[in-house]
Order: structure tokens, then sequence, then C-alpha cells
């Protein structure tokens, strides 16, 4: 039940994006069409999921047994960047059109503030391995929903009459707002 609980509220109470607004650089770059959100989605999973549990591992094993966890943001970026590498790699290799729709976006992955964020979350929470995953997940599902959601708003408001002054990025800012307040309703849930 405790993991349940912990899923929610990673991903709807303290989304990664929408509450603790952190990651807003590619939610904000790839939203613009479904297929590059998706994709985008896709890859924060796999990176935020393996970077939470590889970080943890190094944490646990290394850094604490060695008695340098002043090194702990060092080695975060290092496990976080080796696995942004290989992402690209491997889309660049096998779905070359969502390498290409990704752009600059991908390689941001690495200095991506949600993926760091939640890496030092989970040590700063001291959860177990388990709940590592569970977290890590969790937070990655929100992003991915959160993004999807605003991917799919943004492609109603492309084709909406916008004031001239309000678009683009202006209208894109206000959405977001108004997506994350809709977010803060999930607030006393757990």
């Amino acid at each position: 039940m405790d993991l349940i609980l912990l899923a929610i509220g990673c991903i709807f109470v303290n989304n990664i994006l929408l509450a603790q607004f952190l990651g807003n650089c590619p939610f904000l770059g790839t939203s613009n069409k479904m297929e590059t959100a998706v994709g985008m989605s896709m890859a924060v999973v796999f990176v935020l999921v393996m970077a939470g549990v590889i970080s943890w591992m190094v944490d646990h094993y290394l850094l604490k047994t060695l008695d340098i966890e002043y090194l702990r943001t060092v080695s975060f970026i290092l496990v976080i960047a080796s696995l942004v590498q290989f992402v690209e790699m491997f889309l660049k290799k096998s779905i070359p059109a969502l390498y290409a729709g990704l752009g600059i976006f991908l390689p941001l992955i690495t200095t991506n503030c949600a993926v760091m964020g939640v890496c030092l979350i989970n040590i700063k929470e001291e959860y177990t391995f388990v709940q590592v995953l569970v977290s890590s997940f969790s937070y990655a599902v929100g992003f991915g929903l959160a993004l999807i959601i605003f991917a799919g708003l943004r492609e109603r408001i492309n084709i909406a009459r916008v004031p001239k002054p309000l678009q683009d990025t202006s209208i894109g800012l206000i959405t977001a707002g108004i997506l994350s307040l809709s977010f803060f309703a999930f607030k006393g849930m757990v």
C-alpha cells in the first residue's frame, strides 16, 4: 500500500514538472507535436528510471562506503550523461525520424534538472531500492503525463484563434500555468 501511495504521490501530487517545476525546457520545447512529446516521454522514462536506480546504487555501495558523498553531484551527472548518450545512439540508429524530431532536446535530458532532481530526492528521502524504483518510474510517468496532456492542449491551441500578443510562447506559458493549477487539486490526496 505504501508503494501505491508513493506512486500516486509522485505522479499527481508532487509531479516533477507541474508541482516542483523541474524539467521545463523539454516540457516547453518538445510539446508542439504529440509524436515528439510521446517520444520524449519514453526517453525520459528510460533515463529517469535507470538514472534513479544506478545513482542509488552508486551512492549506496560506492560513495557511502568510501565516505566520499561530496562527489554525489558529479557522479550522478556522469551516470545521467552516459544514459542519455546511450538513448541518443539507440534512437539515431533505430528511429531516425524521432531522433530528428527531438533535435537538441534529446541531449538536453543530460542537463534536465528533473532527472537530477529525482536522483537527489531519492537519496534525500533515504528510499530503499524498491522505493527508488517505484518513485523514479512514477516521477517519469508524471513527467510523461504532463508532457502529453500539454502537447494535446498545444495542438488544440494551434488551430484556435489566439490574439496576436498571446501567440506562441505566451499562450504556451499561460496554458502550462493553468495545467499546473489543475494538478494542485491533487495536493490533499496523499
